[in-house]
């Protein structure tokens, strides 16, 4: 009888030590699903609206809270139609924008854009100069000729932004990268 009894005691301990590493399993998994609820997002970049900074198909990763976004920021936003977009904001609350001679204007003043590629122009139905209203945001594509934006469908609420971009992942030359998004 006896040696029945430390038979099963083994077992017991290696239940309990299995309990024990699922419940750590299972409470890292609720961990990791808030975190990318409420934290953190990831997206992938779909066309080449945003070339040069972002390509067709790379990664991205988005914090979801953000205090301020400010002009030069790239966003993840659900715009009108309940599509998300990856576009870079342009200006905000209380600013002036005017699209003239191919440049972007904000406040009056020609805003330096290194990081576009192609010749800004006036789509849509936008009126132009525009001041924004509180909780407004323009935002535009890098890639201004292929970038369907601000230009095309309006302003955006900063509530319909999911996040501001951090990291940027993808393969070159089958080689893979991580960088920031800037």
């Amino acid at each position: 009888m006896r040696k029945d009894r430390r038979l099963f005691r083994k077992f017991d301990g290696l239940k309990y030590g299995w309990l024990k590493d699922a419940e750590k399993f299972l409470l890292l998994l609720v961990i990791v699903f808030l975190v990318f609820r409420f934290v953190i997002g990831c997206s992938f970049v779909k066309g080449e609206s945003m070339l040069p900074t972002l390509k067709n198909g790379e990664l991205v990763l988005y914090v979801r809270f953000c205090p301020k976004y400010k002009a030069g920021d790239v966003v993840s936003v659900r715009i009108p139609s309940e599509e998300y977009y990856v576009k870079r904001i342009i200006a905000a609350a209380g600013d002036t924008i005017d699209i003239r001679d191919g440049s972007v204007y904000v406040n009056g003043e020609q805003i330096e854009e290194d990081y576009i590629q192609g010749r800004t122009e006036q789509q849509g139905a936008v009126k132009y100069p525009m001041t924004l209203k509180e909780g407004q945001i323009f935002i535009m594509g890098d890639n201004r000729e292929e970038s369907a934006d601000s230009r095309t469908f309006g302003v955006v609420g900063e509530r319909q932004i999911k996040g501001k971009l951090v990291l940027q992942m993808g393969r070159q030359k089958g080689k893979y990268y991580i960088r920031k998004v800037e």
